[in-house]
Order: structure tokens, then sequence, then C-alpha cells
């Protein structure tokens, strides 16, 4: 069964899929505890939007926190994107 190309190219997807799957989940813990060493404590309520970012979301979370002064930054910058999520949708 493992010489199968059918078996070859499930476990090539799966295998994808399963790096990508922690890629994503290493961002966000990452850009998480970025977060609260730059502004201090992110509450839950802050914490779920930023669970949904996409990979490329939370690299330009990533970029942008490190101008961030105080947790309002935070807020502004989660704004705009919602913003230019929904112009791009028109």
């Amino acid at each position: 069964m493992q010489q199968s190309v059918i078996y070859q190219e499930w476990r090539e997807e799966f295998l994808q899929e399963g790096e990508q799957t922690g890629t994503l989940k290493e961002g966000r813990s990452l850009v998480l505890r970025l977060l609260v060493r730059r502004i201090g404590e992110v509450t839950p309520e802050k914490r779920s939007p930023i669970q949904a970012l996409s990979l490329p979301q939370l690299e330009a979370l990533g970029e942008a926190l490190l101008d961030f002064t105080k947790p309002t930054d935070l807020d502004e910058w989660m704004r705009s994107r919602s913003v230019a999520d929904s112009e791009s949708h028109l």
C-alpha cells in the first residue's frame, strides 16, 4: 500500500496540511507573546480575533506590533484591517 501513487499523494497532502497548521499555531503563539511584552496583557476578547487571522495577516500584525506603544494601537490595527477587508469584498 505504501507504494501506491494515491497513497503517496494523500500522505504528501496530509504532511503539508499538518505543517501549515503547525506554522499557523506557532505564529499565533509568537504574536500573542510579543503583544504581551509590547503592550501588556491581551484580553480574551482581543485574543479571539487574533486567533482568527490568516498567516499573512499574522505576519502583518507581527510587523505592525513593533511600532505599538499602547494597547489601543492593537485596537486601531484590528479596526483598520476590518475596514480593508470589507472594502476588498466590494
